[in-house]
């Protein structure tokens, strides 16, 4: 058996297994904190520890049991750090790894989702929503540390999250809330990433971005990570290799620094999901940064690169030294490949509606909707997969009204982003706020709108219709019931580790929705 993004069951167990000892971690932290022991290489290996097990980021069993045997490491440090443990401490605690690969996989099958029999099935399904959660804050707060950045009170929840996991005392009501306080935690955590990427990119701008290849050596870089696609840039530029954006790098057109290099050619493919065909026997090379890797096909394996926490096994790993990543290695292949041998051109498509300059149009948008120019807002976006029903998004962007303005981020949007939406007055019809950690842009831009029209965010006419596929979507959903926004559409199916007393839960309090069909949910969100 594998998993539906393509881990075997080994490396999956192994993930369990990191999980669990991330937990013991977690107590012994929470421990020392209360005595004033902090350890910021320890709050950064939480971190990495949770993104390692965000889907499709690392598949490679051998780093991940090394990733077990360093967190046991910590254990024991942090056990000497805080004295006696109490002898009620979780097993987590306790715990010893065995001194194999195959020990360790043994190990894992005794910590997983099913193996503790005690809590029943919400207690269960309120623990996987916070842990999901916390695994995309996670990725979160890991870019946020690369480009230095870090927050105390984003590394102290994880460590009350991740024990609050084995706490048998929490009560449904206690998870309740602390999914709430982990949403508003998440929402700071967003806000410190915006403003790295603000201050060290620049603030994003509307951009043309070329869709298609032009001819010459070109490296491909997909994922999320900006400042890869920096020191790429930098070091690639008068080297006359072409560098294009894959997937959810698309946003980084529109940051200043950059766009400035003349050599960022363009947008090269669609959403990650695509990538096996997409990629396939291409003249180029793949630099992949973060989530979103799927196997390799053999013809374009050894021409792909992971760096950061991706890995695939046998996949050449870029690893970083004081900060800097020499990318050499991959710009000799890409001059040796050749490249493309002719211009393609597809289109252009225009990104950069971060929140600042959204915000910089607000006194217009507000005349505008007071004129009745533009009757509604929609926020169509989220996480993609491959699995059928993912239609709707396109087919439901598309029977939007001319007078509506549909605001769009993350991987969704490659659903319909190549369409042409025109424009309503001076407004474009589509406006990208950027990659999925730029839902805080949507939050800022739904939070001033409702100042400027005096009254709360689900009184706007504004709706939400957001597709589910990974820990990074729960984490921004969660953010978003955090601030008690409500009628949020959610597809194309809801989340298996929802039970339907807690779906229950979220209609009651939230009315939250799973989506129809676009006909029906447009005439109910219009009236």
């Amino acid at each position: 058996m594998q998993g539906v993004c393509g881990k075997t069951h080994e490396t999956a167990t192994m993930q369990d297994l990191l999980i669990f000892s991330l937990k013991g971690i977690a107590v012994l932290g929470l421990l020392a904190r209360e005595k004033g022991i902090k350890d910021k290489e320890t709050d950064i290996f939480l971190q990495a520890g949770l993104f390692t097990t965000v889907t499709n980021v690392n598949f490679d069993s051998a780093k991940i049991a090394e990733m077990i045997y360093s967190a046991y490491k910590i254990i024991e440090k942090l056990k000497k750090a805080v004295g006696p443990v109490p002898a009620d401490a979780p097993e987590p605690v306790h715990w010893q790894p065995a001194d194999s690969l195959a020990g360790l996989i043994a190990q894992g099958l005794e910590v997983g989702l099913l193996s503790d029999p005690s809590p029943n099935e919400d207690i269960r399904s309120l623990r996987e929503i916070l842990l999901f959660g916390m695994k995309g804050m996670a990725a979160y707060a890991d870019h946020a540390a690369v480009l230095g950045r870090t927050d105390e009170e984003v590394s102290a929840f994880f460590y009350k999250g991740l024990a609050a996991l084995v706490d048998p005392k929490l009560t449904a009501g206690d998870y309740v809330s602390l999914i709430m306080e982990f949403g508003k935690v998440n929402l700071k955590c967003m806000e410190i990433l915006d403003k790295a990427h603000n201050d060290i990119f620049g603030t994003p701008v509307p951009t043309k971005v070329f869709m298609g290849v032009k001819k010459g050596p070109a490296i491909i870089v997909s994922g999320h990570d900006l400042l890869d696609l920096k020191q790429l840039l930098e070091q690639t530029a008068g080297t006359g290799v072409n560098v294009y954006t894959h997937g959810e790098m698309l946003p980084a057109h529109g940051y200043p620094e950059l766009k400035k290099h003349q050599h960022l050619a363009g947008h090269f493919g669609t959403a990650w999901q695509n990538q096996q065909k997409e990629f396939d026997g291409i003249p180029a090379v793949v630099l992949m940064t973060t989530n979103c890797i799927q196997k390799p096909r053999e013809s374009y394996s050894g021409k792909i690169y992971t760096t950061g926490l991706v890995q695939w096994p046998g996949e050449t790993h870029i690893e970083a030294q004081d900060g800097r990543k020499d990318f050499k290695v991959i710009i000799d292949q890409a001059k040796k490949l050749g490249g493309f041998t002719e211009d393609k051109i597809e289109k252009e498509i225009t990104v950069g509606f971060g929140h600042k300059t959204v915000l910089g149009l607000a006194d217009r948008i507000v005349k505008a909707v007071k004129d009745k120019e533009i009757r509604h807002f929609f926020l169509i976006g989220g996480c993609d997969g491959a699995k059928p029903g993912r239609n709707y998004y396109t087919e439901f962007a598309q029977k939007v009204p001319k007078d509506c303005i549909i605001l769009t981020l993350a991987c969704g949007k490659f659903r319909f982003n190549r369409l042409d939406f025109g424009m309503i007055g001076d407004f474009p019809r589509l406006l990208d706020c950027g990659q999925c950690n730029d839902a805080y842009s949507a939050i800022q831009i739904a939070s001033a709108l409702a100042v400027a029209f005096n009254c709360g965010v689900n009184e706007l006419p504004l709706s939400l219709v957001l597709s589910w596929y990974e820990q990074k979507a729960v984490c921004i959903l969660l953010t978003l019931l955090s601030l008690g926004i409500k009628n949020i559409r959610l597809g194309p199916t809801l989340p298996a580790f929802i039970t339907p007393n807690v779906l229950q839960v979220l209609v009651d309090k939230f009315n939250i929705k799973p989506i129809t069909t676009p006909d029906q949910d447009l005439k109910d969100a219009l009236g």
